[in-house]
């Protein structure tokens, strides 16, 4: 099935639940069995079985196996948010003694979460440039156990190389570990690509309302049980409440991306446009640095990018701040439009980012853009007056 009919279908059985088309919400902690043999054969690694509430229910197991289906891996697990899912990800491959290899514009609580938590229990972090493509062969060394991606970077969306990397780092046995939140399943197809463990926020376009905070890890079969074992040693569990609203959000996450795309590239172009515009940094653009990359690997691109003004810090402040329509908060991925000065210098260490002037980061939600167009200008009008 092409990848609508596959949004519209997997994940659910109206045949088991008396016609549904949705599979209900079940709410529950204690599972009870007939007898003993059948209690005590719950356990194992048949993670698809209802055996605890926290294990999962039907409403979580629609959830991921729809998710998994679309992005065209072995299986999912879904956690209580995107940072939990990158940790856990991670710390299922690592142990003390070991070397992760990074991209340097990496989300800022992964960094966050490697400096504070792998670095004290041994675990030596290397930030590389995103760049490196190939490359990355000369970092390798005999304890790297994991090579981290992010595709693009959330701030600054370099484009990485994905499938040379991949091709490197399997030639030593190495898995491939991806931040593929803003590609989504629907638009990254990344176990193609080479990833082996791909990590999604699912608070963003998965769920897409703005009311939902989840994680999804997807993997191939030679590495399911490794990152799931590590879900259940770490006790994690997901709300089946908060499933259905993913798996509700996650059917139509086709048309939203589309319209959210189409809506970005009129915005991003208009932008090119803006004598207060330094550059647009959108991999769907034309002449954007990843362009080639991105048509090469994806077959959509988030309605994320960033801007570089010709402005003071000060300026960019009034700019925002200006702004109607764009809201100023945290995450992306909804229906609502998104701005924010991104802080970007403070978190890179082994590359340099220094652009000519302070960054702003929209994410392009389900307005008209027409009217996105006409707020952005009139902010850009009161940024002059500051």
């Amino acid at each position: 099935m092409k990848k609508d009919t596959l949004l519209a279908r997997t994940g659910r059985d109206p045949a088991r639940y008396q016609g549904m088309v949705n599979t209900p919400v079940f709410r529950t902690s204690t599972v009870i069995f007939p007898d003993r043999e059948t209690y005590e054969a719950r356990s194992g690694d048949d993670y698809k079985k209802v055996r605890y509430g926290l294990s999962g229910t039907p409403t979580t197991f629609a959830l991921e196996e729809a998710v998994a289906q679309m992005e065209g891996g072995h299986a999912a697990v879904a956690l209580p948010s995107g940072l939990a899912a990158i940790a856990v990800a991670l710390w299922a491959f690592l142990k003390s003694g070991d070397h992760l290899l990074v991209p340097d514009p990496v989300y800022a609580p992964t960094r966050t979460f490697c400096d504070r938590r792998l670095k004290p229990n041994g675990i030596e972090i290397e930030y590389y440039d995103p760049l490196i493509g190939a490359g990355i062969g000369k970092l390798i060394r005999p304890n790297t156990r994991v090579v981290f991606c992010e595709a693009p970077g959330s701030l600054t969306l370099e484009m990485q190389d994905i499938p040379a990397i991949a091709a490197v780092a399997h030639e030593r046995g190495i898995p491939v570990l991806a931040d593929t939140t803003w590609g989504t399943p629907y638009f990254f197809r990344s176990f193609e690509k080479g990833v082996d463990v791909s990590i999604h926020a699912a608070t963003k376009y998965i769920a897409g309302h703005s009311d939902v905070v989840m994680g999804v890890i997807v993997t191939n079969e030679r590495h399911w049980l490794t990152v799931r074992r590590a879900v259940a040693d770490y006790g994690y569990g997901v709300s089946p409440d908060d499933c259905y609203l993913a798996l509700r959000g996650f059917r139509t996450i086709g048309v939203r991306m589309k319209q959210q795309m189409a809506n970005a590239l009129k915005v991003a172009r208009w932008l090119q446009s803006r004598p207060q515009v330094k550059r647009v940094i959108y991999p769907a653009l034309e002449g954007d640095h990843g362009h080639a990359l991105w048509k090469r690997d994806f077959t959509g691109a988030a309605s994320l990018f960033s801007f570089v003004l010709v402005a003071s810090e000060r300026q960019a402040t009034a700019f925002v701040n200006a702004l109607e329509l764009f809201a100023i908060g945290s995450s992306w991925g909804g229906f609502e439009s998104l701005a924010i000065v991104a802080p970007i210098a403070p978190y890179r260490t082994a590359t340099k980012w220094e652009p000519g002037g302070p960054t702003i980061r929209l994410h392009i939600g389900l307005e008209d853009p027409d009217d996105l167009v006409a707020d952005l200008e009139q902010a850009f009008t009161r940024m002059k007056k500051a």
